[in-house]
């Protein structure tokens, strides 16, 4: 059970008491939890999580059915021509850059994939468009990975709740520091953990703190950690 910790013995807290404290409420709370975009194979997923880039998983999960009814595989979207996975997705950001991602992607899957899904994260991140955050997305959630993927919401509750230091000032500090603390089985779920706590509590420009379950323990680091970008 979590400690009684209060707003009077908050600075006794160090920062491995803080992580056990969050990590107890949220697995009693949130025991199954996973992405909230939809999709139904690895492939779905890592198209689905490149088209969230700087965007919602609303906005995504609006666009992603017909997009998966005329190419549900990545064969079919290696077939494709780029204007026409732009038509599916041009009301997502950056669809000119997406689609075009999107189209060598699955091209390079199948030429050098065989047509599936790379589990590795060193190959994930070969893929055009799949930077380490989506990387870390697809083996955690396609395939059970221990990875921690680091998104904005992500990087700011782990700076204004104190699980981090000023000084992990990038998406890779912060990632290194919660797998330092965070254990290994908890780890998938953490990152959903802390980014549905970011996207619908502590949210950036007025985080609800009235109705936070952390508010009394949270040391609101607001400035100087880009807590707000």
């Amino acid at each position: 059970m979590c400690p009684p910790y209060s707003s009077d013995n908050l600075h006794a807290m160090n920062r491995k008491q803080r992580y056990e404290h969050l990590l107890d409420y949220f697995r009693r709370q949130m025991p199954e939890v996973t992405t909230e975009l939809a999709f139904s194979s690895p492939f779905q997923l890592l198209v689905a999580t490149m088209l969230s880039a700087q965007c919602t998983d609303k906005r995504v999960n609006e666009v992603t059915p017909a997009l998966f009814e005329r190419f549900p595989d990545v064969r079919r979207m290696a077939e494709a021509e780029e204007g026409e996975v732009y038509d599916y997705v041009k009301s997502v950001s950056y669809p000119n850059s997406k689609s075009r991602h999107l189209v060598q992607m699955a091209r390079m899957v199948v030429e050098e994939f065989g047509g599936e899904i790379p589990s590795d994260p060193q190959l994930l991140v070969k893929l055009p468009g799949v930077g380490r955050k989506t990387a870390n997305v697809v083996q955690a959630v396609a395939f059970g990975k221990p990875t921690m993927a680091v998104d904005t919401h992500v990087y700011r509750v782990s700076h204004r709740m104190g699980l981090v230091s000023r000084t992990d000032n990038t998406p890779l500090k912060v990632e290194q520091q919660l797998m330092r603390y965070i254990p290994e089985a908890d780890v998938p779920k953490a990152h959903h953990w802390l980014l549905l706590h970011g996207r619908y509590v502590c949210t950036s420009r007025a985080p609800h703190c009235e109705k936070c379950e952390f508010e009394s323990i949270c040391p609101k680091i607001m400035e100087g950690s880009k807590a707000r970008k």
